[in-house]
């Protein structure tokens, strides 16, 4: 059977309903029943049934949605990860201790947690599990993650040189620093008591330091025992630099605390440098007869000569902004000592239960000063029975001379490197700084640290570094609708001075005053723009008309979501 419209001269088309049947070899047709005083949408559901189809009288009732899974944030971060091409660096060919870490790699972009966690996030209908369908994994558990980190491990060296190969080359700026971290259990030999930048004193704690090229992108990291002096890492990078990764110029930009002159004469000989001279230093330069406070006049900058620091070019830079804030600094603590100070001279005074000996009356002090950190701007006179105290006048001048003047070292010629060049390669480290931000702190979150064996926790802080490097790159990209400035050199061209602190650019003091983009987004910071996409799901439909398949239907984006998906090139 079917419907038939037969149109008519002076009138509305007729509906039939016909069927076809053959006589004679020939086929024929016959009304069964005149269908015209039908409602049209009557029409198209007999028409419908006709061809098989089935009537549906609540559309939402026409179909269940059996599986939502987020997906968004997992595309963006897994297809910005292919096209680094991070899948091939980690290993040439798939595999499924590849697939592992490539998942441990998004999870700490995501949802950074320990490995237990990490495993349950990956299992059946989490926020995950859109992540565990691209890659193809089944069973996911906590042992498997631990295997693929023992794999990962063994290739480290091999990725870090694949690393080198694109983000450095002969000649150019190499950025390293260190930090630590606190460490949860005893058993771990790389745990040791140090000093805690975390100020988690008494804990115990790993050293890690991390190579950046020019730009502030993470190459390598290798991590150390936690009572390693920050200087003790540098022959390791050198040799890693010249041997491993086959370079035999660069120039190695490093932190006062790290290259000290020890460490370039030991472990950089014959290497090209840019480092800074420490306060003792620095207080041994001025009162030198060569430094002239004259040098600062006219420019905050400018390039000086000592017989201590001979072959070396010395920048010395004046920063006013800083030079205020440390007296303000200074003076509040001072004052706060003195306020604390005050009630134990009082103490020695009284009439009643007075306090007495110098034993007493030193451990008193001690815990002020220890407080404040600014012992050393006093005179302290203590007997058994009396305690006074005021300020080292000559001692604070002597330092405050020194406010906001700091010393660039390097052994770069002129002809290589200018004084202002310089100066910036030394600033440029504060590019590692905001690693170390993101890798403790704001997104990745490397601690707190269970691991016991010591190639697990090398494992582990290697994840995070590829995890950071898969978002130092996505922050790029998003720059236009992030709180990050998209126009660094813009901002630079503002500056007063080469020692004046950053400016951020036009475009980046405007999305933070209107919080909006110029499309006119509202502006996002990287987290809650992941958590904006992970909005995006992937829904799996069973249509309730029998012998219908099953089909996934994703979310349609938004604007917001849109643009992101297109900043990174990646399509759901």
């Amino acid at each position: 059977m079917h419907i038939e419209v037969v149109p008519n001269r002076n009138s509305k088309p007729c509906v039939l309903l016909r069927e076809s049947y053959r006589e004679a070899g020939k086929v024929c047709k016959r009304t069964l029943a005149n269908l015209s005083k039908l409602p049209p949408e009557a029409i198209e559901g007999l028409r419908a049934l006709l061809k098989g189809g089935a009537v549906i009288e609540d559309l939402a009732e026409s179909f269940d949605v059996v599986q939502n899974l987020p997906y968004g944030h997992v595309a963006a971060v897994l297809g910005s990860l292919r096209q680094l091409g991070l899948d091939r660096q980690i290993a040439a060919r798939p595999c499924r201790e590849r697939d592992l870490v490539l998942a441990m790699i998004v999870a700490r972009i995501l949802d950074p947690c320990s490995k237990l966690a990490t495993a349950r996030g990956l299992g059946d209908e989490t926020h995950l599990s859109a992540l565990v369908e691209e890659l193809g994994l089944a069973d996911v558990n906590q042992r498997k993650l631990y295997a693929a980190m023992d794999w990962l491990y063994l290739r480290q060296s091999s990725i870090e040189q694949g690393l080198a190969r694109r983000h450095l080359q002969d000649g150019s700026l190499v950025l390293y620093d260190v930090t630590s971290t606190y460490f949860e259990g005893r058993r771990c030999p790389l745990a040791q008591l140090g000093y805690s930048r975390d100020g988690k004193k008494g804990t115990l704690q790993i050293i890690f330091g991390l190579l950046c090229n020019a730009e502030g992108c993470p190459v390598a990291v290798e991590v150390f025992e936690g009572n390693t002096a920050d200087p003790k890492t540098v022959c390791s990078q050198v040799n890693k630099l010249k041997q491993q990764f086959g370079l035999s110029r660069v120039v190695l930009v490093g932190d006062r605390g790290m290259l000290t002159s020890a460490r370039l004469e030991e472990d950089l000989p014959g290497m090209s440098w840019i480092s800074a001279l420490r306060t003792t230093e620095i207080r041994q330069m001025v009162a030198g007869p060569g430094f002239q406070f004259s040098l600062f006049d006219e420019r905050d900058f400018a390039e000086v000569q000592s017989p201590e620091f001979p072959g070396e070019r010395l920048i010395a830079c004046r920063n006013p902004l800083l030079r205020e804030e440390r007296a303000r600094k200074r003076e509040e603590l001072l004052q706060a000592t003195e306020r604390e100070l005050e009630p134990i001279v009082a103490a020695t005074q009284r009439t009643r239960n007075r306090l007495k000996g110098k034993d007493q009356i030193g451990l008193r002090v001690g815990k002020v000063l220890s407080r404040f950190k600014v012992g050393k701007h006093f005179i302290l006179e203590i007997t058994e029975t009396s305690f006074s105290f005021r300020r080292d006048l000559d001692r604070i001048k002597a330092e405050a001379d020194l406010d906001g003047i700091y010393v660039i070292r390097t052994n770069v010629p002129a002809a290589e490197i200018s004084a202002e060049d310089a100066v910036r390669s030394y600033k440029s480290l504060s590019a590692v700084e905001r690693a170390f931000r993101s890798y403790k702190t704001i997104d990745l979150h490397v601690r707190p640290i269970y691991h016991q064996l010591p190639e697990r926790v090398r494992a582990h802080v290697f994840l995070c570094m590829l995890a950071y490097y898969v978002e130092w790159h996505m922050r790029r990209k998003l720059a236009p609708l992030l709180f990050d400035d998209e126009e660094p050199e813009a901002g630079q061209a503002l500056r007063s001075s080469l020692v004046a602190p950053a400016e951020r650019s036009p475009s980046a003091k405007r999305k933070a005053r209107t919080l909006k983009t110029v499309e006119g987004l509202p502006v996002q910071s990287f987290s809650t723009l992941l958590k904006n996409l992970a909005t995006l799901t992937k829904n799996r439909v069973q249509p309730k008309i029998a012998s219908a398949p099953r089909f996934d239907k994703t979310t349609r984006p938004s604007t917001l979501q849109q643009r992101a998906l297109s900043l990174l090139d990646v399509s759901l």
